[in-house]
């Protein structure tokens, strides 16, 4: 914890994240994006930039586009997204398998919903997706690509590491990312089951499905998030079926 620092809980609703709504795609952003209207006081929490829910149209995604300096992780909730890059990788998500797509001095890529290029039938299913990004601990890198299966870990009920950078995390099996200070973690719950947060000077808490009880604060939903500053170690209790993610921030941008 940083020490002298205010703890503060600050509850983010769903309904309050700004939107965007094209005929592919419905885009729910937890910051600021460009397009959207400025406001100066949400570009960030601890090292996260971007958080957004995204459902995107069968046959439609995100057509090839650049990326820099960036550690980008792709959490699917519904369906699956086929990435492709140009280092040559090529994967597909779906709910279970967590992607890190480390942009370093540049890389290329594509997002869609059309798994069936790939093998397999067409279908008419949207894909449901968080996407997050966290600045690396240096710029120019060079670009990387890691996915991993961990929905057996997740049976587990616990709090189940996906992402990290953390030595403290080093046995853990999840993807790698390239900051020491950040670690994403998520819990699939079920009826009344509790998790404990860490502790850390900065942590963002995130309900992909269901409603939990964060305790101090009282009831979330699907959509909702909570930032926490100076503070942790909260339980988390599922009302019923739920999945929570949670980032484990030891820096912040400004320090």
């Amino acid at each position: 914890m940083n020490a002298g620092a205010t703890p503060l809980v600050d509850v983010r609703r769903s309904g309050d994240r700004s939107q965007t709504k094209l005929s592919w795609l419905h885009g729910r952003h937890s910051f600021w994006v460009p397009g959207q209207p400025d406001d100066p006081t949400n570009t960030h929490h601890g090292l996260l930039l971007v958080h957004n829910e995204d459902t995107i149209r069968p046959g439609t995604g995100f057509e090839t586009h650049p990326h820099r300096d960036m550690e980008i992780v792709t959490w699917v909730l519904e369906g699956a997204l086929v990435h492709q890059d140009s280092t040559g990788n090529t994967g597909v998500i779906y709910p279970g398998l967590a992607q890190r797509m480390s942009a370093g001095t540049g890389i290329m890529h594509s997002e869609k919903n059309d798994s069936w290029r790939l093998g397999g039938e067409p279908h008419t299913d949207p894909v449901h997706l968080i996407q997050m990004w966290v600045v690396p601990d240096e710029a120019g890198i060079t670009p990387g690509y890691e996915q991993l299966e961990i929905d057996h870990e997740l049976l587990s009920g616990g709090l189940v590491t996906v992402a990290s950078g953390m030595a403290e995390h080093d046995g853990a099996s999840a993807i790698r990312i390239k900051n020491r200070h950040a670690a994403l973690h998520a819990a699939r719950l079920t009826a009344q089951r509790s998790v404990q947060l860490p502790e850390a000077p900065f942590l963002h808490l995130f309900v992909t499905r269901g409603s939990i009880s964060l305790e101090g604060t009282g009831e979330l939903s699907a959509g909702d998030a909570v930032r926490l500053t100076a503070t942790g170690g909260q339980r988390v209790t599922a009302a019923g079926p739920a999945e929570v993610l949670v980032w484990e921030m030891h820096a912040d941008l400004a320090m």
